[in-house]
């Protein structure tokens, strides 16, 4: 009998690397479609009340946020510790919650300004001195549809 021997040394096949572009394209499509951006950078920080009945908003598009708090670590040693109102991506008083109001109101559609909302998200500690003030303001600048952020409680 014949002894058969083998020719070469044949290892694995390599790996065919062709549609690798395409599935990595794929994945980039994905987490480019369902990431949301931040649209603004957090300058305070704050705890929400609990609230025992809580609804989430239908349409976020209306909503305008002011955050209410104690400024962040990296922003105390220049502000210090005292709760600060944060307008979109700086420091405000209260005085300057008229010219956002109506800032806000510019940007949306005619047909949606009446449903404009502003939602406060204040701090568990803050001071109602200050939530007063806003809401003084508000009523000035006829921003009447407010909403409070809190966070879902387990129970009473």
């Amino acid at each position: 009998m014949a002894v058969m021997k083998k020719k070469g040394n044949k290892g694995l096949p390599p790996i065919s690397t062709a549609s690798l572009p395409d599935v990595i394209f794929m994945i980039l499509f994905f987490f480019m479609v369902s990431t949301t951006m931040r649209d603004q950078e957090l300058l305070v920080r704050y705890k929400l009340p609990e609230a025992t009945e809580v609804q989430k908003l239908a349409k976020k598009s209306l909503v305008s946020y002011i955050h209410v708090g104690s400024p962040s670590l990296a922003m105390q040693a220049k502000f210090g510790t005292a709760p600060r109102i944060q307008l979109n991506d700086s420091y405000k008083t209260t005085k300057d919650i008229l010219d956002f109001c109506a800032a806000e109101r510019d940007n949306l559609n005619e047909v949606d300004r009446a449903s404009m909302t502003i939602c406060l998200k204040a701090d568990v500690g803050s001071k109602m001195g200050i939530i007063t003030d806003i809401k003084q303001e508000l009523r000035r600048a006829n921003a009447l549809k407010i909403n409070y952020a809190a966070s879902k409680s387990n129970g009473y």
